[in-house]
């Protein structure tokens, strides 16, 4: 699985190759959508929108990254920009305790297995 993440300066775009992956993209005015991919298919993300990957199936996926619409290529992963607000803004903005973001994961990439490891 890939974690939720964003592209502040690009576009992205995939094919499909092998086994079957799920996609989660969600607009910045909140409206989400999910859709599977099979081998020959192709994925779109503007730029901005949030989206995270989870292989489907037991064996791992496979898919191109074809490019981005600019010559920057910039991610923003959800831990990395959790790991980047005092926690005070986090449980102010979530309504959560400060306590609760502390156990969230303070690296730029989280890829997690099936069993979360």
């Amino acid at each position: 699985m890939r974690e939720l993440h964003w592209h502040a300066t690009a576009a992205e775009w995939a094919f499909v190759n092998e086994r079957r992956v799920r996609t989660t993209v969600i607009q910045p005015n909140g409206q989400s959508e999910t859709n599977d991919f099979e081998p020959g298919d192709v994925w779109y993300f503007p730029r901005g929108h949030a989206h995270m990957l989870e292989c489907l199936g037991n064996e791992p996926c496979h898919f191109i990254l074809i490019g981005f619409n600019s010559g920057v290529y910039e991610t923003i992963d959800l831990s990395q920009w959790i790991a980047g607000n005092p926690l005070d803004v986090l449980a102010t903005n979530f309504s959560k305790p400060p306590a609760l973001f502390e156990k969230f994961p303070h690296k730029d990439v989280f890829i997690a297995d099936k069993n979360g490891t």
